[in-house]
C-alpha cells in the first residue's frame, strides 16, 4: 500500500465549503436522507466521503477489506480516520478472494457483495470514459456503449479524477494508492494509462468529455430501442424477421442476458449469429460457456449446457 500523506490542515470548513467544496457539490447528485458510501481509501472515494458529509447528509463510510494486500488493514485505519474527521460513521467488512485468474473482477464482485444494496460509489467522468472504451473493445451494443448509468448512487459521476485528487490535496486528506491500479495485466489499467492518453494525444484534446457526451447519445438511443424491443417475442423468428434489425438485435440481447444471468450482455457477434439462426441461415449456434441457441421450425430456444 502506498499512502500519499499530506500535511494536516486546521480547516475552517465553512470557508472551505465556500471556496472548494461548494462548486463541486453543485455538480453532484446526492440523494436525500442517510447514505452509505463505499470508501476504499483512494482519492475518488475519499472525495465522495468529504462531499457527502459537507452536503449535510448522515453518512456511513463502509470499507471492504479483500485481504489481497498484506497491509490492507492499514487502509481501513486511514478510512476510519477520515470518517471521524468528517463526522461520519465507519464500518469495516472483510471478504476472502483467492489468488488466480480474473483476480480484479472477482475482487470487485466480492467487494460489491459485501456492500449494502443501496450504497454510493465514487465513479467519476474518467471512469465513464474508460468504461466506454472497455465496452468498445468487447464489441458491446447500444446499452454497453451507454456506459455507467447516472443515478444518485453515483453522485460524483460528473467530476473528473483530477478534481477528486485536488480536493483531497486541498483538504489535507490522506489517501491510499492501490498498486493494482497500475498493473498492466488488467485491461482497464492499460486503457487508463496507455490507450486513453494515446487517443488524447492523437486527437490533440481531452477526450473524456467527448466520450461522456457519446455515452449520453448512446443512452438516449438505447432507451428508445429497449422499449421497442419489449414489444417483440425473441423466440418468434417471424417477429424478428419483420422487425427493424436494430430492434431484433436488442430483443435477442435481452433474452440471452436475462436467461443466462451474466454480468455482461452478449456481444454483437453472438447476437448476429443468433439472428442467422432466426433467419434460417443455420440451425443452431454457440452463445458461450456451453450454452447455445437452436431453432425448431420458426421457434428459437436457449439450451443450457446440461441439456445439450
Amino acid at each position: 500500500m502506498n499512502q500519499r500523506k499530506l500535511v494536516p490542515l486546521e480547516l475552517n470548513l465553512e470557508a472551505e465549503v465556500k471556496s472548494i467544496i461548494q462548486p463541486l457539490l453543485e455538480r453532484c447528485s446526492f440523494p436525500d436522507g442517510p447514505v452509505n458510501c463505499a470508501v476504499s481509501g483512494g482519492a475518488d472515494s475519499m472525495a465522495l466521503l468529504a462531499l457527502a458529509s459537507s452536503a449535510g447528509l448522515e453518512v456511513t463510510a463502509i470499507h471492504v477489506d479483500h485481504g489481497i494486500r498484506p497491509d490492507s488493514s492499514e487502509e481501513a485505519d486511514t478510512v476510519a480516520a477520515a470518517a471521524e474527521r468528517f463526522g461520519a460513521q465507519f464500518e469495516s467488512r472483510s471478504v476472502s478472494v483467492n489468488a488466480g485468474p480474473n483476480l480484479e473482477e472477482r475482487a470487485r464482485q466480492a467487494r460489491y457483495s459485501a456492500l449494502p444494496e443501496k450504497v454510493l460509489t465514487g465513479h467519476t467522468a474518467d471512469d465513464q470514459a474508460e468504461t466506454i472504451l472497455l465496452a468498445l473493445l468487447r464489441g458491446s451494443a447500444w446499452q454497453g456503449m451507454a456506459g455507467i448509468k447516472p443515478t444518485t448512487s453515483r453522485p460524483i459521476l460528473q467530476l473528473r479524477r483530477s478534481e477528486t485528487e485536488d480536493l483531497c490535496s486541498s483538504l489535507g486528506i490522506t489517501t491510499v494508492s492501490d498498486p493494482s491500479n497500475n498493473d498492466p495485466q488488467f485491461r482497464r489499467n492499460r486503457i487508463r494509462h496507455e490507450l486513453l492518453p494515446l487517443l488524447c494525444d492523437i486527437a490533440d484534446r481531452d477526450l473524456v468529455p467527448v466520450l461522456v457526451r457519446q455515452s449520453e447519445l448512446f443512452r438516449d438511443g438505447s432507451e428508445f430501442i429497449s422499449e421497442e424491443a419489449k414489444q417483440i417475442n425473441p423466440t418468434d423468428t417471424k417477429a424478428l424477421e419483420n422487425a427493424p434489425r436494430i430492434i431484433a438485435r436488442e430483443a435477442i440481447r435481452n433474452w440471452i442476458w436475462e436467461t443466462r444471468g451474466d454480468d455482461h450482455p452478449p456481444d454483437l457477434a453472438t447476437i448476429n449469429r443468433v439472428l442467422d439462426v432466426a433467419f434460417l441461415e443455420s440451425l443452431a449456434t454457440d452463445i458461450g460457456k456451453g450454452w447455445r441457441v437452436a431453432r425448431t421450425d420458426r421457434v428459437l430456444r436457449i439450451e443450457k449446457p446440461d441439456a445439450i
